[in-house]
C-alpha cells in the first residue's frame, strides 16, 4: 500500500496538472474569446450570466386539423378520379365530412376513404351518405406527441444556428417546451425566429379566378385566398392560390442569403426527389404563376418562364439583409409542425447573475476556510496535506466542468459548495483509522497502511451510494437539478481520487524524507 511506482506517480501528476491546465480559462474569462474552442471556461448558466427565458406551448390542436384537410383534399381527388358525385366535403368538429347523395356509389366512396390513411382513422357512415373520418384517440396522442418533439428538435436546430452557447430546451407537461438562453443580447430577435413557423410551399396561382371573383372571395372548389407577404410590394394585396401542394418544403435541403442584381435573396436547394418534382411541375406549367407560400402568406408569385431541371432556385423579395439571413436560418432547420404560442417570457439582467457568483465565491470561500481551519486544527501536518489535497480536488472539479463543456448554475455551485465539506471527509476517516491503530500501539508504518487499507472500503461504499444518489437525480431530474448531480457527481470521483492517491502519495513522500517514528496527528 505504501509503494508507488513511478508510472503510478507520474499518472497521479499528470492528471492534478491536467486539472489545473483546464481550469486556467476561467481566470481569463474576459479573453476567453481568444482561447481555442477546447480550451474554454466553465459556461455559465441563465440564473448567473443573464439572458433570457421563454415558456412555449405547441399548438397540437393545428396539427391534427391540417392533417383533416391533408385528408379532405385527398379525398377530393380520390372522389373527382373515381366520378363519385359528392357534395359538403370539407373540415367539421375535428372529422373529415362528405356527402354521397347517390346511393349506389357509397360503397366505393366507402373503400376510397378508408384507403386514404394507412392506419390510425375511423370512417363512420351517417344518414343519408354523410361520411365522417376522425382519427383514433392513440393515433391523436401519437401525433401531438410527434408535433412537440418535432418542434423541440427543430427549435433547437434554429437557436444552435443563432451561435448561442449551451441553450437549454426541454419539454415542460404535454404540449409546452422551456427554452433557456444564458447570454442573448437581442431576446427579440431569437422570439421572432423560435416562434416562426416557417413552413414553405411552392403552389400554382389558379388562373381560372378573374379579379372580380378574387375581390368578392367567389373561389373554385381546391383553390383559397392568401395574403401577399410584408415583403412582397410588388404584386396585388391577395392571390388567388390552389390549395394542392406542388413541392413540399420539406424537400430543402438547403438555403443561404445571397445577392441577385444587388438584392437580397434567398437561394435554395432540393434534395433528389423535390428537385425531380420541381422539375415536373415547372415543366408541365410553363407560362403560368408559381405562388411561393411562406406561413400562409404569398412572398412572390413569379411566372414559370422556362423548366426549372436544377433543383434550385431563388426567392426574391423587398427583403433586407437580416431577412434574409434569419429566412435562410428558418429554411435550412426545417419547418416547426405547428404555430408555437410564447406563455411566458422573462429577461434576466447580468446584474442577478453577478451577484449570485459573487455570493457563490464567498460562501466557497467561507467553506473552504472553515474546513481548512478544522483539518489544521485536528490533524496538524496530516490536515496540512489533505487542505492540499482539497485545494486540487477543486482544480479537478472545475477543470472537468471546463473539458466537458459543462453549464455552471446556482445548484452547480452549491454542489461545488457541499463537495467541499465532502472532499475531506474521506481524509478523516483514514486518519481516524490511523489514530485506532496507534492508540492500539501499532508501528507508524502499520498504523499508515492499516488506515489507507482499512478506511478504503468505507470510503467507495459512503462515495458509491453519494454517485447513486447523483445518477438518479441527473435521469429524473432537469435543468438546474442535472446541473446540481453533474456538479457533484464529478466532486465525488474528484475527491476520491485526491484523497486516496494524492494524499497517499505526499504521506508516503514525507515518511520517507522524515524516517519519522511516531503520528503526528
Amino acid at each position: 500500500m505504501l509503494y508507488f511506482a513511478k508510472w503510478k506517480i507520474g499518472l497521479i501528476l499528470a492528471i492534478c496538472l491536467a486539472g489545473l491546465f483546464f481550469s486556467v480559462p476561467n481566470a481569463l474569462r474576459g479573453q476567453a474569446d481568444g482561447l481555442p474552442s477546447w480550451w474554454q471556461p466553465v459556461t455559465l448558466g441563465l440564473d448567473l450570466q443573464g439572458g433570457s427565458y421563454l415558456l412555449l406551448e405547441v399548438e397540437t390542436d393545428a396539427v391534427v386539423r391540417e392533417q383533416l384537410e391533408a385528408l379532405v383534399e385527398s379525398a377530393r381527388a380520390e372522389l373527382r378520379e373515381a366520378r363519385i358525385r359528392y357534395v359538403g366535403l370539407g373540415v367539421e368538429a375535428g372529422a373529415a365530412v362528405v356527402t354521397i347523395p347517390d346511393a349506389g356509389q357509397r360503397t366505393e366512396a366507402a373503400r376510397l376513404l378508408r384507403g386514404l390513411d394507412s392506419g390510425g382513422t375511423d370512417l363512420t357512415e351517417g344518414a343519408e351518405g354523410r361520411f365522417s373520418l376522425t382519427f383514433q384517440e392513440q393515433a391523436l396522442i401519437e401525433r401531438r406527441t410527434q408535433a412537440v418533439e418535432q418542434s423541440i428538435e427543430i427549435v433547437r436546430r434554429r437557436v444552435d444556428e443563432t451561435g448561442t452557447r449551451e441553450p437549454t430546451i426541454q419539454r415542460q407537461g404535454d404540449s409546452r417546451i422551456i427554452v433557456e438562453l444564458p447570454g442573448v443580447d437581442d431576446p427579440q430577435r431569437i422570439k421572432a425566429l423560435i416562434g416562426r413557423t416557417a413552413k414553405l410551399n411552392f403552389h400554382l396561382l389558379d388562373e381560372r379566378v378573374s379579379p372580380e371573383d378574387l375581390a368578392a372571395g367567389q373561389m373554385p372548389p381546391g383553390t383559397t385566398v392568401l395574403p401577399a407577404a410584408e415583403n412582397n410590394t410588388d404584386g396585388p394585396p391577395r392571390y388567388a392560390v390552389r390549395k394542392r401542394v406542388e413541392v413540399s418544403g420539406d424537400r430543402l435541403v438547403d438555403a443561404q442569403p445571397n445577392f441577385q442584381d444587388n438584392q437580397p435573396v434567398v437561394s435554395f436547394r432540393f434534395d433528389t426527389a423535390g428537385g425531380q418534382r420541381f422539375g415536373r411541375v415547372t415543366q408541365g406549367a410553363v407560362g403560368q404563376n408559381l405562388a411561393i407560400v411562406l406561413d400562409g402568406a404569398v412572398i412572390s408569385a413569379p411566372v414559370i418562364r422556362e423548366p426549372i431541371l436544377g433543383g434550385s432556385g431563388i426567392i426574391s423579395g423587398s427583403f433586407s439583409v437580416q431577412e434574409t439571413q434569419d429566412l435562410a436560418l428558418l429554411l435550412r432547420a426545417g419547418a416547426l409542425p405547428a404555430p408555437l404560442t410564447v406563455l411566458e417570457e422573462r429577461t434576466v439582467g447580468p446584474g442577478l447573475g453577478a451577484d449570485s457568483i459573487e455570493a457563490g465565491a464567498l460562501a466557497s470561500l467561507l467553506g473552504l476556510l472553515l474546513v481548512i481551519v478544522f483539518m489544521l486544527a485536528t490533524y496538524g501536518l496530516f490536515g496540512a496535506m489533505a487542505v492540499v489535497a482539497l485545494v486540487l480536488n477543486l482544480f479537478l472539479l472545475l477543470g472537468a466542468l471546463s473539458l466537458l463543456g459543462a453549464t455552471l448554475t446556482l445548484p452547480g455551485i452549491a454542489g461545488i459548495v457541499l463537495t467541499m465539506g465532502m472532499a475531506v471527509d474521506a481524509n478523516v476517516l483514514i486518519f481516524e483509522r490511523m489514530r485506532e491503530e496507534a492508540r492500539n500501539g501499532r508501528t507508524l508504518m502499520n498504523c499508515i497502511e492499516t488506515g489507507f487499507r482499512q478506511a478504503f472500503k468505507a470510503i467507495v461504499d459512503a462515495n458509491v451510494t453519494t454517485l447513486v444518489a447523483a445518477a438518479l437525480l441527473f435521469y429524473f431530474g432537469s435543468g438546474p437539478v442535472k446541473g446540481f448531480a453533474v456538479t457533484l457527481s464529478i466532486g465525488v470521483l474528484a475527491s476520491m481520487f485526491t484523497a486516496v492517491m494524492v494524499t497517499r502519495l505526499m504521506v508516503v513522500v514525507w515518511l520517507r524524507r522524515s524516517r519519522a517514528k511516531a503520528l503526528p496527528i
